[in-house]
């Protein structure tokens, strides 16, 4: 959510920055706004004017008393302002929720350096880290190297849970965790404070910490509770400072946690018919920075090397793709996607994100920070440091063997206890 000033001072940049998200269609709520916000300056005015009216009878009363005076005409105006004061407060806050519904709409202002773009078609790759490997055999996807190795078994859980979840077995499913310990253990050497999250929120905290798409297309309801699956440990760590106020002397704060992840993943990529990489269900290591307003950009840069050097230990091939205006949600400022290579596929896929959300989802969650009596809004941020099925895939693929073992990386090795799968 972005700042009301903007739009009561500079409305056409706000416009401007739709324009840029190629969401002409919400000019409207920027004029809905203004007008509404009009109204509730009107009422907020005449309250004012009625408290400090108030003040002013009681010192008025306090004078005529000591003059020994009748103030009885004093006291009966008193006693009147209280109830003209709460008719005002209750219309002055149903304009303030009607405008705090239309603000969560309206997207927050891009960065400088995010490409112009109607869709991911525009994105634009920044860098490759690491070099393809060469195969002397025919290279085969995780889904048939799984189901030989006897690892993954999708048609168990098709009959149990249906399409987009799978069984982990044996040596694959002691990688899988072996990528979570590394990713926790990377990421506490950088001085990040491990926490196990509740992996169920309340709606007020879902909506205040996703936008409106992912509430839609991501988000599993518990039918008959207020309660949604988290679609990743991120709402969690940064949905419980709602309503916090922070000293700025104990910034920046630095979480990781790990944690099954939840999603419908409704939309135009669906889920795998069959494979490890869409599902419903999934593991992933997460972190997030909550900072101030001058550092978040270099905490987005640090972020994003702390992911980057992680997949560089794993020995996988991967490119980093600056994520265009059109296909960046609502919530954040900039964001870069990490992508792993699929031999098999002979492409590369999104294997995690990096996101500077500036005050955006603070403001929603009303975080402020606090400095000598000043407080303000600060700027948060969020990356995945692992998310194991896509990374799974990747080591799968990438380290193959022509009999159909895989090769565990060297930094894993004292993880898993073995050096490969066969």
């Amino acid at each position: 959510m972005i700042d009301i000033k903007l739009i009561r001072d500079n409305p056409e940049l706000v416009k401007e920055n739709m324009k840029k998200k190629f969401q002409e269609e919400k000019f409207v709520l920027v004029d809905n706004v203004r007008k509404l916000d009009e109204k509730w300056r009107a009422l907020k005015y005449k309250e004012d004017n009625l408290r400090s009216e108030r003040n002013k009878i009681s010192q008025q009363i306090n004078q005529t008393k000591k003059q020994k005076k009748d103030a009885s005409a004093l006291i009966k105006k008193a006693k009147e302002i209280p109830g003209k004061i709460e008719v005002l407060e209750k219309k002055r806050k149903k304009f303030e929720e009607e405008i705090n519904q239309i603000m969560y709409k309206i997207p927050n202002i891009i960065s400088k350096d995010v490409p112009m773009g109607k869709d991911e078609s525009k994105n634009v790759e920044i860098k490759k880290v690491g070099r393809l490997r060469k195969f002397g055999f025919p290279v085969k996807g995780h889904v048939e190297l799984g189901e030989k190795l006897r690892m993954l078994d999708f048609d168990a859980s098709a009959k149990v849970s249906g399409k987009g979840f799978y069984y982990l077995k044996g040596d694959l499913a002691l990688l899988n965790m072996a990528l979570i310990n590394f990713a926790r253990d990377s990421l506490i050497g950088k001085g990040f404070e491990y926490i196990e999250t509740p992996l169920m929120l309340r709606e007020e905290i879902i909506k205040k910490v996703t936008d409106l798409h992912d509430q839609k297309n991501q988000i599993y309801k518990i039918e008959g509770e207020d309660l949604y699956l988290i679609g990743t440990s991120e709402h969690s760590l940064i949905g419980r400072f709602i309503d916090t106020t922070i000293l700025e002397k104990n910034l920046p704060i630095k979480n990781t946690s790990y944690s099954m992840c939840f999603r419908k993943e409704i939309g135009s990529h669906g889920i795998d018919e069959k494979g490890i990489f869409r599902t419903h269900q999934f593991n992933k290591q997460e972190m997030i920075v909550i900072c101030g307003a001058s550092d978040s950009d270099s905490w987005y840069d640090k972020m994003l090397k702390y992911s980057i050097d992680i997949l560089k230990a794993l020995e996988i091939p991967i490119r980093v793709l600056e994520i265009c205006s059109g296909d960046l949600g609502d919530l954040k400022h900039r964001q870069v996607d990490i992508e792993a290579w699929s031999p098999r596929q002979k492409k590369y896929y999104e294997v995690g994100s990096c996101s500077n959300l500036t005050d955006a989802q603070a403001r929603k969650l009303n975080i402020k920070i606090e400095n000598k009596g000043e407080r303000s809004f600060p700027h948060t941020l969020n990356n995945t440091a692992i998310a194991t099925s896509r990374v799974l895939v990747a080591l799968m693929e990438n380290n193959q063997q022509k009999d159909g073992s895989i090769k565990i990386p060297k930094v894993l090795w004292k993880y898993t206890g073995f050096k490969e799968i066969k």
